[in-house]
């Protein structure tokens, strides 16, 4: 059995909730590693419908355990306002939800100082959250965070003392008055420590155990590559690795023990707060697909902006996460299109360039160079063979494959689980092994 891991290829809301949900018949257990709360998965089957942020979408599945690994920053109250909405849906978390002692703990004090970052830039927003990730990865870089595993230790208030100087300079800095009260935050983290007695663990060692058990493991992260804070639009990137190389640092799993990449790309494009776009459609077709595809943040309510399906990130994309097969979504968002158009490279101070510009301002000089299709004009919702699909949808999706240099193994149909195309190729079938069957055989039953 394999272990993948699933990569955004683009600036996130891929619907990688949805993908994991249902490659999860072909995986014992699902495990996040970076991000926090920042990043919402949303999940429907049926006629049901979650939207998670922390816990991995996989614990909609009886038999799978989930794990929020090390390179995770986490909001205890976050983490148990999300556990209690599975509860009141009727999922059982007890001995199958794992949070590893060496995640970091987002304090309010680190919401605080987001919020009064973002609101002092002005203008000059990044688009964060403001959920306290960023200031939680800092505290961390800087040695001075709190773990889940500090949480009731007994030098706990001299770690959030030193805490509080660094936070508190720089809150002062920016117009806050309060002061942090150090006893209170004390109390609140024992408080939390006592709560996540059922789930706290050093979860490296259940991951290694499942790994020489021969169990399957399915690595899910959140956001994009394109948000990856080395490999992205910097600096309108979030505050951690979202590439695959982070699966192995964020879970304590080794990168040999890593089989493959599903990548998700979106049929078109989208992204979240401020940055450079360059397909970016701001015109009806732009408030066509945000309409149409329901482009609003799962997370912050924000609608998502829309463009057209960038080849250029996505080659790039490919590259860097080692992608051996694409998940492509939202096809069917683009039935109703006269016309398709896909950027296959940028023009750039009069020279036509088809790998990703590393600059900031190269990214906002670059202008699309766009290949045309015809669209299919027809409903391609709930086909479940890829030979089923119009002829134009089958081109295009062709296309991507030929631009990207890497095969489509699946084709979202639908927001459901089951509007799901799979197709029996021999990277999909890699990946999956002997849960091939078990895909098709969970969709078909949803």
């Amino acid at each position: 059995m394999a272990n993948a891991v699933i990569a955004g290829m683009q600036w996130g809301d891929e619907g990688k909730g949805k993908i994991v949900d249902l490659l999860c018949p072909a995986f014992d257990a699902v495990v996040r590693f970076q991000g926090g709360h920042n990043a919402g998965h949303t999940v429907k089957f049926g006629d049901r419908h979650f939207s998670l942020r922390l816990i991995p979408s996989g614990l909609l599945h009886p038999a799978m355990t989930g794990v929020l690994g090390n390179g995770m920053v986490i909001a205890p109250d976050a983490f148990f306002e999300e556990v209690g909405e599975l509860h009141a849906a009727g999922v059982d978390t007890e001995g199958r939800l794992f949070v590893s002692s060496r995640a970091t703990v987002i304090l309010p004090w680190h919401v605080a100082l987001d919020q009064a970052r973002e609101a002092e830039r002005g203008d000059a927003a990044i688009g964060t959250t403001s959920r306290g990730i960023g200031p939680a990865y800092e505290s961390k870089a800087s040695r001075m965070s709190v773990r889940i595993g500090d949480l009731g230790q007994p030098g706990l208030e001299a770690r959030l003392e030193r805490l509080a100087g660094s936070l508190g300079a720089q809150l002062r800095a920016l117009g806050a008055r309060e002061e942090l009260d150090i006893a209170a935050m004390a109390a609140q983290c024992r408080e939390w420590d006592a709560a996540l007695e059922p789930y706290a663990e050093d979860t490296v060692h259940r991951l290694h155990r499942y790994v020489r058990e021969g169990r399957s493991l399915l690595f899910e992260g959140a956001q994009g590559a394109l948000l990856d804070v080395d490999h992205g639009t910097f600096p309108y990137v979030t505050s951690s690795n979202t590439t695959t190389g982070a699966a192995a640092t964020g879970s304590g799993v080794a990168p040999t023990a890593l089989d493959g990449v599903f990548g998700l790309l979106k049929a078109y494009t989208t992204r979240v707060g401020g940055g450079p776009f360059p397909t970016e459609l701001k015109d009806r077709t732009g408030e066509f697909l945000r309409q149409r595809g329901n482009e609003v943040g799962t997370v912050t309510g924000r609608p998502r902006r829309c463009g057209w399906l960038d080849t250029v990130v996505a080659r790039y994309s490919a590259q860097i996460n080692g992608v051996s097969t694409i998940a492509l979504t939202k096809l069917d968002v683009l039935d109703d299109l006269d016309e398709i158009q896909v950027a296959t490279a940028y023009r750039l101070r009069g020279e036509t360039v088809r790998e990703l510009p590393g600059d900031r301002q190269d990214w906002v000089d670059a202008e699309p160079i766009y290949r045309t299709f015809k669209g299919w004009k027809t409903s391609t919702v709930g086909i479940l063979g890829f030979e089923e699909l119009p002829p134009a949808a089958r081109d295009y999706v062709r296309r991507v494959e030929d631009e990207v240099e890497v095969p489509v193994g699946l084709v979202s149909t639908g927001p459901r689980r089951e509007e799901t195309i799979l197709r029996d190729l021999p990277e999909t079938r890699h990946l999956l092994g002997e849960g091939f069957t078990k895909v098709l055989a969970e969709r078909q039953g949803s």
